[in-house]
């Protein structure tokens, strides 16, 4: 496996676990995602993607484990720690009968960002995911994609260092899904932003990427694609992916973040 530790971590989960009454929805869960890189967690509906961000935003608490941000952890210094994030649920939360700016100006007042500031930083924003010429359009005219890329906008108002997309390309067409794709790689080339990307399409996986299988709560692999693929002896992510959550998973597998 990659050893992660050699590179920066944007963020760190160790030993995490979470339930829902008698349901764990996180067993003893661990992973590394670099910083300035793309890590997708990749897992099938009910793997605990979701319940995995909402612990790392403060949604949820987490009460056993650590996670840290930046070297922030988010129970001992949860405003530090936030601070350095910028989020896109899987949920889309724009006001639709707002124009794309004012959904930005808004955020930004929330931040305590003033709106002479919160101005110049949206539009800039806008600018580096290449919706600066449509600030003044209602959100409600704009395609899926354009939605997506406007949240990474206004994710980004802040200065964060490190993103979190929770399924971002749920209900995308395949262009819109690419051009999403492509808007955040370049954030990571440019601005040297790192990204969890939580997904359950393997195609959104590239060969410089790192990849965390979560299936049933828990980590079944860590690493880089090709690592999955030698494991699984195939040449094809997806095919590694189903091989990996179908090896049998009744005790839980222990691998190096």
């Amino acid at each position: 496996m990659t050893d992660a530790s050699s590179t920066a971590a944007a963020l760190s989960v160790e030993s995490v676990t979470h339930a829902f009454g008698p349901k764990k929805a996180l067993d003893d869960v661990s992973l590394i995602a670099p910083a300035g890189s793309f890590t997708a967690l990749v897992g099938q509906n009910g793997a605990g993607k979701t319940t995995l961000f909402s612990l790392i935003t403060r949604l949820y608490d987490n009460r056993s484990g650590s996670i840290q941000v930046l070297g922030h952890d988010v129970r001992k210094q949860p405003a530090k720690a936030l601070s350095q994030l910028g989020v896109v649920f899987q949920a889309r939360t724009l006001d639709l009968e707002l124009s794309v700016i004012q959904n930005l100006l808004y955020h930004a007042a929330l931040h305590g960002i003033g709106r002479r500031e919160a101005k110049t930083r949206a539009e800039a924003a806008l600018g580096r995911v290449g919706l600066e010429a449509r600030a003044k359009d209602k959100v409600r005219a704009l395609s899926g994609g354009q939605m997506r890329r406007v949240e990474i906008a206004r994710a980004l108002l802040h200065g964060p260092s490190f993103l979190l997309l929770d399924e971002p390309t749920t209900g995308l067409d395949i262009g819109s899904r690419r051009t999403l794709l492509e808007e955040v790689r370049r954030l990571i080339k440019e601005d040297g932003i790192g990204v969890l990307w939580a997904t359950h399409l393997t195609d959104e996986i590239a060969a410089a990427d790192r990849v965390v299988v979560l299936h049933k709560g828990r980590v079944m692999a860590n690493g880089a694609p090709q690592e999955l693929c030698a494991r699984a002896k195939t040449d094809d992510v997806g095919a590694a992916f189903m091989a990996i959550v179908g090896e049998d998973a009744a005790e839980p597998r222990k691998v190096p973040a």
